[in-house]
């Protein structure tokens, strides 16, 4: 099994202590998502080869990631995917804020569109983050999940909805 990390300066194989990501998501003031690395509010985790399938060819094998974008104003967006090769069968889910804000969009620093109702406080996302680290992968109890399944259409906005700007802002439905 590979774990990866990419937040911050902790870009290696292997998980840092939690001590050292703690801080970034219970002092966020103290500890911003992006200090110095303009343009980069987004992080993940990745595991390759779960249950004993780290000697199989990519494809068959059981490969999670789970990716953060951290904003000042709307704290932490989460999502979780999971491959099983040996079923050939993904799940895809995501962070579960105030589901009334899910057409309301913030642009992050890489230009993406992420739906409002998806992030949570900073607090929770470290329990779930630090969940994720201590069950090798296995979706968090910690906090509530959506399933990509359970999301109403056009929730994501993808390429050709791109307009670059300086700063993360808000965007709702009627301005795209």
């Amino acid at each position: 099994m590979k774990k990866t990390i990419h937040f911050q300066e902790f870009d290696w194989i292997g998980w840092p202590p939690s001590s050292a990501l703690e801080p970034y998501f219970l002092a966020p003031n103290e500890n911003p998502w992006s200090p110095g690395v303009r343009g980069n509010d987004e992080w993940g985790l990745d595991i390759d080869g779960l249950y004993g399938t780290a000697d199989k060819p990519a494809v068959d094998q059981v490969k999670v990631q789970l990716t953060m974008v951290g904003t000042p104003d709307f704290g932490v967006y989460l999502y979780y995917r999971k491959w099983d090769g040996r079923i050939r069968q993904s799940q895809d889910c995501f962070s579960k804020g105030d589901m009334s804000r899910i057409r309301e969009w913030l642009r992050t620093l890489q230009g993406d569109l992420r739906p409002i109702g998806q992030f949570i406080p900073y607090p929770q996302a470290w329990k779930a983050v630090k969940e994720f680290m201590e069950r090798d992968g296995e979706l968090p109890t910690s906090i509530e999940w959506v399933s990509s399944r359970d999301l109403p259409p056009d929730t994501f906005r993808f390429p050709g909805f791109y307009r670059p700007g300086p700063e993360p802002r808000v965007l709702r439905e009627e301005d795209l």
